[in-house]
């Protein structure tokens, strides 16, 4: 597989208690949805959140976060999270409540 699926695994567990979430392949990944709308995921040698315009600079004060960018061009509004960081539960959890926010504000798909 494209990504880690300890990796994948730490996320499931820490989302399985919230409604609405679904898993999807996407990005030669793994993506986890709130009622069709991006919360965060992973790929080959980290992860990926979608944590929304307005909390991106929140987002990149955490050690791990970087500006996402698969093709070369910054994707705003999602980050890219180290493997470092998917291993540690305190900062993952910040990042991951930060995506879930963001998923919750927005319309069901």
């Amino acid at each position: 597989m494209a990504y880690d699926e300890g990796h994948a695994t730490l996320m499931r567990e820490d989302l399985q208690d919230i409604d609405g979430i679904s898993e999807k392949k996407m990005f030669g990944g793994l993506c986890f949805l709130h009622h069709g709308n991006m919360v965060c995921g992973v790929h080959k040698g980290g992860g990926m959140a979608r944590v929304g315009k307005s909390r991106e600079a929140e987002a990149l004060q955490i050690d791990g976060v970087d500006p996402l960018s698969f093709t070369g061009r910054k994707m705003g509004g999602m980050v890219d999270l180290s493997e470092d960081l998917l291993g540690d539960d305190g900062l993952r959890a910040k990042v991951i409540a930060l995506a879930l926010t963001n998923a919750q504000s927005l319309p069901p798909k």
